[in-house]
């Protein structure tokens, strides 16, 4: 087990066994990101559902009012004649068969989110195996598969984010930098959570969002009240 560091300690001991109101919850997070560097800020949520289920999967897209303060870094899956329009648009990695052989052959993934064209979701299947499992795999539900993809790639650059829940049927979603100040992190939560609320799936019964934890790249969690 990693040792955790003085500061670690001290902020922790500044947070009470108990869930705190959202501002307050903000509040302890930001107080207690005592780094040198603009640490991230990140939200957690438990989901009361069941993941193993296709029809409680919760997953959709948003954009952040004040965005997530990281660039995503975007692969483009499109035909030749539709690669310069993604280039312009801000795509960092573009290709069409060429690229997914490369992907095949050196099984990596240097990218946080992956757009394609509907022509070319026949030929992903090659390396869905490897992007499936990395929550990189182009969907229609996500807005990531799209005759449109230089519309979606301007979006994402501009903080539009995807979100799924995991496996243990929780979200985690970065919402901003400790230098965005509490009121612009407060506006993105916020947005964040009432997409989240209305992606509940009909299937799912008894609380939706059963536990959510607030925590800065360094810093200790904090419960809060959603």
């Amino acid at each position: 087990m990693s040792k955790r560091s003085k500061n670690y300690k001290e902020s922790k001991e500044k947070i009470e066994s108990k869930v705190y109101s959202l501002e307050e919850g903000l509040d302890k997070t930001l107080e207690t990101a005592k780094t040198k560097f603009d640490e991230s800020i990140e939200l957690h949520l438990r989901l009361g559902i069941d993941p193993s289920k296709g029809d409680q999967l919760v997953r959709g897209t948003t954009t952040l009012p004040h965005g997530t303060g990281k660039t995503m870094k975007v692969a483009a899956f499109v035909p030749e004649d539709k690669q310069a329009e993604v280039k312009g648009a801000g795509a960092d990695l573009v290709g069409g068969e060429e690229l997914i052989e490369e992907i095949s052959n050196s099984k990596k993934c240097d990218f946080d989110i992956a757009v394609a064209t509907p022509d070319m979701m026949r030929f992903l299947g090659k390396i869905a195996r490897i992007l499936g499992p990395k929550g990189l795999m182009p969907n229609p539900k996500n807005e990531t598969v799209t005759p449109d993809p230089a519309k979606i790639i301007k979006e994402l650059k501009a903080g539009k984010v995807s979100f799924r829940n995991d496996e243990g049927a929780n979200l985690h979603q970065l919402v901003g930098k400790v230098s965005f100040g509490k009121d612009k992190l407060l506006e993105n939560i916020e947005a964040f959570v009432k997409v989240v609320k209305s992606a509940k799936p009909t299937s799912s019964k008894g609380i939706y969002i059963k536990n959510a934890v607030l925590c800065s790249t360094m810093g200790p969690s904090v419960k809060i009240k959603i």
